[in-house]
């Protein structure tokens, strides 16, 4: 949603230009995990009946001990009517953050589960060739019989067995016409 890219650009930008980037971002990270376990909380903070106020007080207290953008930051949103948004915010603040740090974030699926070493050797290769670094979550999809398929935004390298016959199917049936 175009609210949340310009919230957490506006708190990017606040942090970089005051040198607190990573504790700031840490900081929200943090407050987005703790709700997303309190499911009262946010439902709370959801309500369009409580009143913006109510909610920017409780947010300025359970930020208390934060750096100041942070509560100030939670008490804007909360009096901008998108208190119950916080995730999503944070979430594209996550997004600017990768950028800004040159990390790429990859999906990595292959048929089993792969040892830590070998993941830590792919990591490695894609960080070599992409000359960036790399945060990647695993997948397991039996179907793919074998090999690897990497998703990284809109760009997908399908190495697998199941993708490699899928396009000598396409290639054969092509072929014929």
């Amino acid at each position: 949603m175009i609210a949340h890219r310009i919230y957490a650009k506006a708190i990017f930008g606040a942090a970089q230009e005051h040198g607190k980037l990573a504790a700031v971002h840490a900081q929200l990270q943090e407050l987005r995990d703790a709700f997303a376990n309190a499911p009262d909380l946010t439902l709370l903070l959801e309500n369009p009946e409580v009143d913006t106020r109510v909610k920017a007080d409780l947010l300025g207290r359970l930020a208390q001990g934060a750096d100041e953008l942070v509560v100030n930051f939670l008490k804007l949103i909360a009096e901008k009517g998108r208190a119950g948004e916080i995730a999503a915010i944070v979430d594209e603040l996550d997004a600017l953050v990768a950028v800004e740090d040159r990390v790429l974030d990859v999906e990595i699926t292959t048929a089993t589960d792969l040892s830590e070493d070998y993941f830590a050797k792919v990591i490695s290769q894609i960080e070599g060739a992409s000359g960036r670094k790399v945060q990647a979550s695993r997948k397991v999809d039996p179907d793919l019989i074998g090999g690897i398929v990497l998703q990284a935004g809109s760009m997908r390298l399908d190495a697998s067995v199941r993708g490699r016959l899928d396009r000598l199917r396409q290639d054969l049936t092509h072929a014929r016409s």
